[in-house]
């Protein structure tokens, strides 16, 4: 006799995203796999201790996985000062102020997620935190994690005057008179006051963090995803809570390439890749090679606009020298390693796909992986690069909207030609490359209904009225869809996940609509009813 299914769903729509984009009604379970699909296959494998999930008018999809996401600190920043969500500079002052009230005891006042669209010229200043903190060293990085937001008392304490000099990597924002640090940290400016100063949190800090964002993360149907930034610390955590029995999310994570050092530090990646576990594993380097736009840091291959239709001399900056970066992903490669490539200007995407490029001209073609994240600027030249080379593009779908950040930072200094070239997912899908998707949370919302929704429309979801940003280069929803579930399981090497069959594990996100529907309305409108990993349901709509 047949052993009865431990939990069975009925009455949805199932997308299975397989390779025909085929449909099923149903979805047996046994254990940590899908053992039937349709319904009356199913319901021949309902028993009297088997759950049924009645989902009338819902859809089953593959559970979704985050090609790029930094769980940790977005977990972090939700449990100190969490400036994700609100809207304004007001709104900061006043979050920044209850949690310093409310913390009094509390030697650093440390957190994240401003934008800089609100504050002029993107750069906040140290004045607004000194009013309401000035006994105590804050330290705030922004959004996309490229700078940081400090009082006076921090600059004191790390000794920033008007005469330190600039890191190589960053800069620090001064005033154009006097030169004294205005309150704002750039890139290497920033990520160096938070490694020398800035206390580290423990190991059960570390743990507390991750396991909030994994149970924000399953509230929205995720059920696996790719770490972009695991520091040794992290790495423990992640370990520690997998060995008790706590991490119920598969995660693959990305090893941080420090740019300050060279290929002396591969062997240390090589001892912690041996320290994964079950649902833990670090098989994957992080290289970050440029810096952002919005302080332009992202690397040109022609400069910066100044804003008025001139040109800089400024063409950002480059954080791994391109000989340098081809040796390691060559090594790394040789080595087993996937590569994950922060790229932001086309420049960056130009030596990340160079260097991949050097890498299977010494070690020949392989299967790990390669994948460049962010891709705002990407020249016509290296579209069908991606295709030829076998490299994924990892799309932060999400950003390719128009909004302020956009309207005021980016398009004037970029110039109108090379505005039309940001964010090209359409030109690289018809080229035939391979497609994931990552939400960078906490950079912006976790969220893959919004952000498969401005993958298809390309307007923001909460001004739906605003005109599509290049809408030439939307996605349709299969292919959409098919990103946040097959194409970043690819990524992860997740053979058992991203699509709906049997044998395969049972990591599934129910919705309460099927989003093909004519009645379904936006993608974002949808809800998460159910989110299951391994055939356990660790997330239930209330």
């Amino acid at each position: 006799m047949t052993p009865h299914a431990d939990l069975v769903i009925v009455g949805a729509d199932v997308y299975t995203v397989d390779a025909a984009r085929s449909w099923s009604d149903a979805v047996a379970v046994r254990g940590d796999r899908i053992v039937a699909l349709g319904e009356p296959a199913v319901r021949e494998l309902v028993g009297p201790r088997t759950r049924v999930i009645e989902a009338r008018g819902g859809m089953v999809l593959p559970g979704f996985q985050d090609a790029h996401v930094h769980a940790p600190f977005a977990g972090r920043n939700r449990l100190n000062v969490d400036l994700n969500g609100l809207v304004g500079r007001r709104a900061y002052l006043d979050r920044i102020a209850a949690y310093a009230a409310g913390e009094p005891d509390r030697p650093w006042i440390v957190g994240g997620g401003w934008a800089m669209e609100y504050f002029p010229g993107g750069t906040p200043r140290k004045e607004d935190l000194d009013a309401i903190v000035p006994d105590r060293p804050v330290f705030l990085f922004n959004r996309d994690v490229h700078g940081a937001w400090v009082n006076s008392a921090a600059l004191a304490l790390a000794g920033i005057t008007a005469a330190t000099p600039d890191p190589p990597d960053g800069r620090i924002e001064r005033d154009p008179r006097t030169g004294e640090p205005t309150g704002t940290l750039h890139e290497g400016a920033a990520y160096s006051f938070n490694d020398r100063h800035v206390p580290l949190p423990s190991r059960e800090e570390w743990e507390d963090a991750i396991l909030d964002a994994q149970a924000h993360l399953h509230s929205l149907g995720i059920t696996g995803w790719q770490d972009a930034w695991v520091t040794p610390a992290t790495l423990d955590a992640y370990r520690s809570l997998d060995s008790a029995g706590r991490l119920t999310a598969r995660v693959v994570g990305a090893l941080w390439w420090d740019r300050h050092r060279g290929l002396d530090q591969i062997p240390e990646f090589l001892g912690q890749r041996e320290t994964g576990t079950a649902r833990f594993r670090p098989t994957t380097v992080k290289i970050m090679t440029d810096g952002v736009m919005e302080n332009y840091t992202g690397a040109l291959l022609e400069p910066y606009c100044d804003g008025c239709g001139g040109h800089t001399a400024n063409h950002g900056l480059t954080y791994v020298e391109p000989d340098l970066l081809a040796a390691a992903v060559t090594e790394l490669d040789r080595l087993g390693f996937q590569t994950h490539l922060h790229a932001i200007g086309d420049r960056a995407v130009r030596n990340a796909l160079d260097a991949v490029q050097a890498a299977r001209t010494a070690n020949g073609p392989g299967d790990r992986r390669h994948h460049i994240a962010h891709l705002q600027l990407v020249h016509p030249d290296d579209v069908p690069r991606f295709r030829a080379l076998g490299v994924t593009a990892n799309c932060q779908a999400y950003w390719a909207q128009m909004e302020p950040q956009m309207e005021e930072l980016t398009l004037p200094f970029l110039g109108r030609d090379r505005a039309d070239l940001q964010y090209p997912f359409g030109d690289l899908l018809r080229s035939g490359a391979t497609l994931a998707m990552g939400s960078d949370w906490s950079v912006t919302t976790a969220n893959p209904l919004e952000e498969i929704e401005v993958a298809v429309t390309r307007v923001d979801p909460e001004n739906r009225d605003n005109a599509p940003f290049l809408p030439e280069q939307a996605l349709p929803l299969p292919v959409a869809l098919a990103a946040f579930t097959a194409g970043s399981a690819y990524v992860n090497h997740d053979a058992d996940a991203g699509t709906i069959a049997v044998g395969n594990r049972a990591d599934l996100a129910v919705l309460d609509r099927n989003l093909f529907a004519r009645a379904a309305g936006p993608a974002a409108d949808a809800r998460v009813d159910y989110t299951i990993t391994e055939g356990s349901v660790v997330y239930e709509r209330p």
